[in-house]
Order: structure tokens, then sequence, then C-alpha cells
């Protein structure tokens, strides 16, 4: 169980250790993933972000989050190959059985990495230079939360701002269903909400409300005016949407036509329509 290092033709890339007890105490960043009150990633307990997968490691390394320690199959490293060049942290090279015995189920993706928490950003730090962000309130749906930041990512959405009542996004399952950009998307949570509305506000941002009533400006009619401002989309939980008092200290409140008598989409899928209006006149204007 000696660590050696792998020489990856630009210097040493990682640490291997190779080990065969899962009750190793070095192990212990990914034991009991599964478990409700003793999975690392508890922001209570030992509050470790983890990524999982041959993709998601690789947007972690990519990331502020600097990793403590991996853990994989032979396998797995082989496929991460140069991405550790340079990464200061053990890789624990075990066997599948082995894996599935620590964490508590089979992984099928056969890698895990580990990082401490980095300091939280400010909402200011997260709107600096930006032109399009989210401002989330009461979305605590993890696989919600990993799909608006994976819509983020991929439709030109430069931040994330929770407000009140959202879940964890540094929850392994919100980061994996992400697919890793939770770690890369900058996000921030309100300290006064929704009185932080007010700091976007400050620095230019029109504020549209996202709502299925149908007295509502549709996306195609308040987005176009304001394609050379910045924008912040609200968007709020599945089922209850934004509060009142929330949209009132918006600057419009906007929806996506419906039809079939269907009134509302799942949270993720109407952000990123939104995300998808918005990118798509801003090309255009720049055009």
């Amino acid at each position: 169980m000696t660590g050696k290092p792998i020489d990856g033709g630009a210097g040493v890339v990682s640490r291997v250790v190779d080990v065969a007890d899962p009750a190793d105490p070095r192990l212990d960043d990914f034991r009991d993933l599964n478990s409700v009150d003793r999975r690392p990633d508890l922001p209570s307990g030992k509050g470790l972000v983890i990524a999982e997968g041959v993709l998601v490691v690789q947007r972690m390394l990519a990331s502020r989050f600097t990793p403590r320690a991996l853990l994989g199959t032979d396998r797995r490293l082989t496929e991460l190959g140069a991405d550790l060049d340079g990464v200061d942290a053990p890789f624990y090279r075990v066997s599948a059985e082995v894996m599935a015995q620590v964490v508590g189920f089979h992984l099928n993706r056969g890698v895990l990495a580990s990082a401490s928490r980095a300091p939280e950003l400010t909402v200011s730090q997260v709107l600096d230079g930006a032109a399009t962000v989210v401002v989330l309130e009461g979305v605590n749906d993890h696989e919600n939360l990993g799909s608006v930041f994976r819509n983020a990512a991929g439709l030109g959405v430069d931040a994330v701002v929770f407000g009140s009542g959202c879940a964890d996004p540094l929850y392994r399952r919100a980061v994996r269903v992400s697919m890793g950009h939770a770690l890369l998307v900058p996000f921030a949570r309100a300290a006064n909400w929704p009185g932080d509305l007010e700091v976007l506000r400050d620095k230019g941002f029109q504020i549209l409300a996202m709502t299925p009533d149908p007295q509502a400006a549709t996306l195609a009619e308040a987005l176009p005016p304001r394609a050379g401002q910045p924008v912040a989309i609200l968007v709020g939980a599945e089922g209850p949407g934004l509060q009142e008092h929330t949209m009132r200290a918006s600057d419009q409140r906007v929806r996506i036509p419906m039809s079939r008598g269907t009134d509302s989409l799942n949270v993720a899928t109407a952000a990123a329509l939104a995300f998808y209006e918005r990118d798509r006149l801003r090309t255009t204007v720049s055009t």
C-alpha cells in the first residue's frame, strides 16, 4: 500500500496508493455517500465537495475547488491520465468491490474526488462582469438545481444567485446532475432576501420574474428591448413558483406561452428556455 508517482511525460501527475482494505481510514472522505446523516458532503459534517465520474472530476480539477484525494479503479486512473498532471493529492487505487464497500453502493462511474469547500463568493463578486444571471428562490430539489447549473453553463448564463429556500448546490447529486458545472459557474447566496435584488438593480440589471400568469409578458416580448442590457432571470420553485413579494421587486413579470391546458414546465426546463432566448438575442445583437 505504498504510494508511487505516475510519470505522465510531464512530471509527477499524482501519488498513487493501492488500498485493499475498505476500512482504511484514508478513504473516509468517500465513505457512506448515500447515508442521510453520515455522508461526507453534509455542510454540518465534513462539508466536502464530491465529484463523481471522469468528466465531473476533470471539471473539479479546472475549478476553484482543490482536490484533497481521489478514489478510483485502475481503468479510471488511466482515463484521467494527464488531467492529473501536477495534482497534489493521493489517488487511492482500489478494486470495484472495495470501492462499493467504501461508498455504500456500486459506483458505475468508477472514480471520485473530494475537495474542501472554497470560500463563498458574495453577490457583488459574482455580478462583476456578468451580463446574464439566474436568481433562484425555493428551488430545493437537488436534481433540478443541478440541471439549472448545466443549462446555465451551456446557454450563456454567467452566474447563479440563491435567494431563500434553495438546496445545497455542492451536494454530490447536484454536482453530478450538473455534470460538474456547479463547480465552474460562479454562485452566491443572498444575505438579505429579497432585499439583495437591489444589489442587482444598482449594477444595472433588469430583473425579470418568471410566472405562469397569462397576463404577464412573454419572453419574446420582454427580452428583445433588453438585449443590450444586463438581465437577471428570477425562477421559483416548481409548484409554488416565486413569492408575490419577490415578483413585486422585479422590473417585469414574464412567461412562456403554453398550450393544451398545461400551466407550467419543470423549473430547469423553463429556465433553459429563458436562457436560450436571452442568449439568442444577445448573439444576434453582437453580430
